[in-house]
Parts: C-alpha cells; structure tokens; sequence
C-alpha cells in the first residue's frame, strides 16, 4: 500500500494488551518509551510522561 503525505495510520487494539494482562495489568509508566518502525518510512518513538 502507498502512504500519502496526511495519511493516518490507526490500528485497534490486539489480543493480550496490558490491560487484560494476568494476574495484574501491565500499564504504562512514565519513563517507559513507546516506539513504531515502518520499512522505508522510519520510527516514531514516544516517551511516556506524567501530566498534572
């Protein structure tokens, strides 16, 4: 497929995510960084913070 300049990515939510985790959730913690790589585009990478 061909991405666009504009064009949104968007995914839903997998089998196994932390929040359905057992025995406990598995959540994100400030610190923690999230990171996405697409081949021939590049990676987005994302520090988890805490907002007050």
């Amino acid at each position: 497929m061909t991405l666009e300049p504009g064009d949104i990515i968007a995914t839903g939510t997998p089998a196994g995510v932390g929040i359905f985790q057992k025995p406990e959730p598995k959540l994100l913690q400030p610190g923690d960084i999230v990171e996405m790589w697409i081949e021939n585009i590049g990676t987005m990478r994302n520090h988890v913070i805490t907002v007050e």
